[in-house]
């Protein structure tokens, strides 16, 4: 059953290089985004295109950002939920760092293995902390939060390999953390949602247990950096043209590996027969093509497909929800979409 609810731009004219394309202006964001955007230039942080991956690691982030704005509102936090542990996930290429957040209760809870952001280079579990949590208390589940391999260090595809063998753990291992292991979604924000409809393609091509829903925020979803949202976009915070440009470079061995179906999604990946899906993107913030095509092209797939996106805000909105009341809306709606899937019914309406 489909369940797409928004107008999207025609695929014509920008999945293509060099496409003529309508140059639109970088949007402003609304007064609750514009103070995070204001304390996150307070931070002083350098451009992240100039620095070398172990300095870029060490800037300021948009969660430093929020938590310097919470402090000035006189806000608590971060959001509570019934426990957190930090845990260690043994794979075939070593051991990563993870951290279950468990709701209020006994359970069995549904579960959700969350796969952050940060553009395969720079971010880790501390930067999203905030999201777990959210997802945790309004989708009433099970979250575990995991790491992977980055680049420079480890080029594609080590985090595509990495989180699926994690899928993997997480259906032999649920159980264990209060989970239901037959009621698995996934969520990812920006590369980490990349991350996350490529474990649901490996798991279909292997036959395995499929994700019963994946929620994918602006994900990437294709290897074109002139989109019209790059180019409306270029100079956007936090997210810009010129950091797209390093995270590529970094993490690619040669140019040709961003041809993968598993990163130019919208080109070359078989969506077919993949679990009910929420996109969501932001306005200001050069991945809203990326979503809005993806999802058309769930849609065409027959897959059911809610997108929205959420106009004032930028990318990393997501996670803002302590300060950015559409950040809220945002949950709310994946959390709904979430409890539809684990319980069998279908994804509640956008309008």
């Amino acid at each position: 059953m489909k369940s797409f609810r928004s107008p999207l731009l025609a695929l014509a004219g920008f999945l293509s290089l060099g496409a003529p394309h309508t140059r639109a202006q970088e949007a402003p964001p609304d007064p609750q985004m514009k103070a995070v955007l204001d304390e996150l230039a307070a931070l002083k942080g350098k451009p992240i295109e100039t620095l070398t991956p172990e300095e870029a690691r060490k800037q300021p982030t948009p969660a430093d950002a929020v938590k310097a704005l919470m402090k000035k509102q006189d806000k608590k936090g971060p959001e509570k939920v019934g426990d957190v542990d930090d845990i260690t996930i043994s794979i075939s290429s070593g051991k990563l760092d993870a951290r279950v957040y468990t709701p209020e209760g006994d359970g069995p809870f549904p579960v959700i293995l969350y796969i952050h952001g940060g553009g395969w280079v720079i971010a880790d579990l501390d930067v999203y902390d905030s999201t777990p949590r959210a997802l945790c208390n309004a989708a009433k589940a099970v979250v575990i939060s995991t790491h992977y391999r980055q680049a420079p260090e480890h080029k594609f595809p080590a985090a595509h390999e990495d989180v699926y063998s994690v899928y993997k753990w997480v259906l032999a291992n649920a159980t264990k953390y209060k989970g239901d292991d037959k009621k698995v979604a996934l969520v990812g924000e920006s590369a980490g949602a990349n991350l996350a409809i490529g474990i649901s393609l490996k798991a279909k091509d292997e036959g395995i247990q499929l994700p019963v829903h994946q929620v994918l925020v602006y994900p990437v979803a294709s290897n074109d950096l002139d989109t019209p949202s790059e180019s409306e976009n270029a100079h956007a915070k936090p997210l810009n043209r010129a950091m797209m440009k390093w995270f590529v470079e970094h993490t690619f061995a040669k140019p040709e590996d961003s041809e993968s179906r598993l990163i130019s999604l919208v080109k070359s990946a078989d969506v077919s027969g993949l679990p009910p899906t929420t996109v969501i993107t932001a306005q200001i913030d050069p991945l809203r093509s990326d979503g809005e095509a993806l999802a058309k092209k769930l849609e065409s797939a027959d897959v059911a497909v809610t997108y929205k996106n959420f106009d004032g805000v930028t990318h990393e909105f997501f996670g803002m929800g302590a300060v950015v009341d559409k950040a809220k809306e945002a949950v709310q709606l994946a959390a709904d979409n979430l409890q539809a899937s684990f319980k069998g019914a279908p994804a509640a309406t956008v309008k």
